[in-house]
């Protein structure tokens, strides 16, 4: 039995030692040039943090309409900032054929994709019923004026297939959808 024992750790004393031999490996050469490496440090900025109160400030600067809200449950003051909801409503005129109809759909996406892109629009979208309120946008403006121009400058309300019925909206600003 203490010849096995031996005989083991031996052979497991042998292939520790060449397990952990240290062998040169081969290299390869490599024909190809190597490209120019340039001397750039790509800079990342951090996300400028503001306090509410910059951020109310800015808001007040532009026009827009805030308050603080102080949550009961959780003592949280939260920056309330007014909105406007637009309500697109079936209009008169919903009498074009099938392909002008088409091209007036394209045409109302490509405009709310356009107050999404500069920043006027916050989320935009359709109800899911056949109802006489087809769709809603929500205006991150200023005033009802400014919201109540850029709805009514979509396609779709000035050829009257829609209308637009706008209110203001107070929600927490900075708040996502879940």
């Amino acid at each position: 039995m203490e010849i096995i024992k031996r005989t083991v750790s031996v052979f497991v004393l042998l292939l520790t030692l060449i397990a952990c031999k240290n062998e040169p490996k081969e290299t390869e050469v490599i024909s190809e040039p190597i490209e120019e490496v340039k001397d750039t440090i790509e800079v990342v900025e951090k996300p400028v943090v503001k306090t509410t109160q910059q951020i109310k400030d800015e808001l007040k600067a532009k026009g827009f309409k805030t308050f603080d809200y102080v949550d009961e449950k959780t003592q949280d003051t939260i920056l309330m900032q007014q909105y406007f909801m637009a309500f697109l409503k079936s209009g008169p005129i919903r009498s074009q054929n099938e392909e002008e109809a088409e091209l007036l759909q394209e045409a109302h996406l490509d405009h709310l994709s356009k107050m999404y892109e500069l920043g006027y629009a916050d989320i935009s979208g359709p109800f899911g019923d056949d109802g006489d309120i087809r769709g809603i946008t929500i205006y991150n403006v200023p005033t009802q004026k400014m919201a109540d121009s850029l709805a009514n400058a979509d396609p779709m309300v000035k050829a009257g297939r829609l209308i637009v019925e706008i209110h203001p909206w107070w929600a927490a600003k900075g708040f996502p959808l879940r």
